[in-house]
């Protein structure tokens, strides 16, 4: 059986501030590093394998924070990148709402009809997200994984694992910082053990 552990990086400055992140990056805040150690805390029985994370700082950073002492080799992938927001990244929800208001309603209510300014589509992002994780699946068969990553990208994993339309993109579990989620996978079946857990916070 190969399992799946995946999660979000911790909490950063720019989700206290509420920027759009995307594929630029900024610190993970103090509660963003204390997410990820209680995660660590929590996995530090499983025999992980091998973590694949993001090449994004805050990403990285998390992963590191949750192998803490173990000899895990930590690999980093591109594709496993936030969604490309384009023009919108390092921009403040509040002014994204204020020069492209049914641009930012089509991000969150109608994702199907979502067109960037100079990013990716959610067609694109599930496709490039779909493509990968068959691809770890298939060079690690058998193991056990983490991946750390980001909240559009395990909206669209589980998009993928689901079968789901574009449309319901953001139906399931909402995908907080370091949330826990946790899919087995055998003789190409999918079993969905955790979707969203944070149990693990502390405070």
């Amino acid at each position: 059986m190969t399992k799946l552990y995946i999660t979000r990086h911790g909490q950063t400055e720019w989700n206290l501030e509420g920027r759009l992140q995307g594929r630029k990056d900024s610190r993970l805040t103090e509660l963003g590093e204390k997410q990820a150690k209680w995660l660590g805390e929590k996995l530090k029985e499983v025999e992980i394998d091998i973590i694949i994370s993001s090449t994004s700082g805050r990403a990285f950073k998390t992963a590191e924070i949750i192998r803490g002492d173990r000899k895990i080799e930590i690999i980093q992938n591109d594709n496993l990148m936030e969604m490309d927001f384009g023009e919108w990244e390092g921009q403040l929800h509040t002014e994204i709402e204020a020069h492209s208001p049914d641009e930012k309603e089509n991000m969150w209510q109608y994702p199907h009809l979502y067109k960037s300014s100079g990013g990716e589509t959610f067609f694109e992002v599930l496709e490039r997200v779909g493509n990968e994780i068959k691809k770890i699946i298939t060079e690690h068969e058998g193991k056990t994984i983490l991946v750390v990553t980001h909240a559009v990208v395990l909206k669209a994993l589980f998009a993928y694992f689901e079968n789901k339309e574009v449309e319901d993109f953001w139906s399931g579990a909402f995908m907080h910082s370091t949330c826990l989620n946790i899919i087995n996978i055998k003789d190409g079946s999918r079993q969905i053990v955790l979707q969203g857990d944070i149990s693990h916070y502390q405070e």
